[in-house]
Formats: C-alpha cells, structure tokens, sequence
C-alpha cells in the first residue's frame, strides 16, 4: 500500500472516529428505526470513503456525507414505498410500556407523528430543530431552494399541529379534571 493511500486511510479513520456519533444521530431521526440507521450510516460511509481523494482536502467533507446520508435514505424510502407495508403491531416487540417515564411516552407519541409526515418534510424538521440548521444550510444539503424548505416546515408543521390537537388528547393520556375553587 502506497504512503499516500496509506494518509488517506488514516484521515478517513479519524473522521468517522470524530463524525460517526452525529451521523448516527442524524439517521436515526431520519429514520426512526436504529438498524436502518445503522445502515444508512454505513453505506454514507462507504460512498464518502470513494470520494475520500477528491473531498478530504475541502471544508466540505461534513457536508458532502450528510448530503449523502438525506439522499440515500430519500432513495431507499422510494425503493422501499412500493415493497415494504407498516403494521401497528409488532409481534416479536416486548412490551415494554410499564419502564416508560411519561416523558419518554410523550417522546415517543411525538415521533410516531413526525414518522407519518412525507420524507422531505420530516428531512427539514430534522436538519432544522434537531441539527440546527439554518434555512440555507438546508436548502443545500437537500438540494433543494430555500422557498421550498420554508414551504415543507410550515406544511409540516402544519400536519403536526393538525394531528396533536390539544397535547393530552394526541398522546392518548387522560387528563383529569380541575376542581372548581
């Protein structure tokens, strides 16, 4: 192995050694599933470390993977649109419903209504209020205008409050009823 391949391997080492925690994170709300994840983070991987020669020398290498990490999961959501079908219930899940703290609950009522939203509308609620990303920065990583990023936040946001009405009634808990003073 060449001393040049050899600094190149190095580099990439130590990139997915500083980056992969945050690409992980990223996926993982993107997916809402932790093997899927798992998944789209390697093969992000995988892609980065073929561009590695052409991209290490930028500023950009955090940019090009994230921008490979939208993409793909956008690509494999359309593959997978026509074959794979989502079921309420998990047969081989545990129920572990008793362990849950009401904030976890409320966490996860959430997530179940920001998984329903469209692909590209969960992408820009993701990459705003949980990377905190700034319309522009958006805009470019999905490759898309910043009107159109604006424009999938407010309808997601939208289709949010449209489903959560009133918090109590959206997570399905029972609120009790205040005593007349």
């Amino acid at each position: 192995m060449s001393e040049a391949k050899s600094s190149q391997d190095e580099e990439f080492r130590e990139y997915v050694a500083a980056r992969s925690a945050a690409l992980h994170r990223a996926a993982y709300l993107l997916t809402g599933n932790w093997a899927t994840a798992e998944d789209l983070v390697q093969t992000t991987l995988t892609k980065t470390y073929l561009a590695w020669g052409r991209i290490r020398t930028t500023d950009s290498v955090d940019a090009y993977a994230r921008r490979i990490l939208y993409n793909t999961n956008a690509s494999w959501w359309r593959k997978r649109s026509n074959r794979e079908k989502p079921t309420e219930v998990f047969e081989d899940r545990p129920d572990l419903s008793r362990d849950f703290t009401e904030h976890t609950a409320m966490r996860d009522a959430m997530w179940r209504h920001i998984a329903a939203l469209p692909k590209r509308q969960r992408a820009v609620l993701v990459l705003r209020y949980y990377e905190h990303r700034t319309d522009p920065q958006i805009a470019d990583t999905l490759g898309i205008s910043v009107g159109t990023v604006k424009s999938q936040a407010s309808r997601a946001l939208a289709g949010l409050r449209k489903r959560l009405g009133s918090p109590a009634a959206a997570l399905g808990l029972a609120m009790e009823p205040k005593e007349a003073a």
